[in-house]
């Protein structure tokens, strides 16, 4: 469990900048070299690469050199770890709202469950 929240806080940190949003929604149509992507923020290239190092070290990414090219792809499977994260939420609070509306329309009826 401990292991699934340090990556579950890896991802939502990679996912905190808006420079990195940008990246992953770039990405999202399809790979892109790190020039076109760095072409697309206003920042020096080195600064540009430790975002997508972040990216990269959370498992976001993927980066492939071919030559002097280095493409990113995006890692969809990753986005697992958030998945399932908001789905147990949804269902917490599912359950609590569940469990509100029973109390709000049934005051006197006990809860038994």
């Amino acid at each position: 469990m401990a292991q699934c929240l340090a990556e579950l806080d890896g991802v939502f940190l990679a996912l905190a900048d808006p420079t990195r949003r940008a990246v992953i929604h770039r990405l999202g149509r399809g790979p892109a070299s790190v020039g076109d992507l760095a072409g697309e923020a206003t920042m020096t290239l080195p600064s540009f690469m430790k975002h997508l190092r972040v990216l990269e070290s959370n498992g976001l990414i993927h980066t492939a050199k071919s030559g002097r090219v280095r493409t990113c792809r995006l890692n969809q499977e990753r986005f697992a770890v958030v998945e399932d994260w908001l789905a147990r939420q949804r269902r917490l609070w599912d359950e609590r709202t569940d469990r509100l509306e029973q109390f709000a329309t049934n005051p006197e009826k006990e809860n038994t469950e």
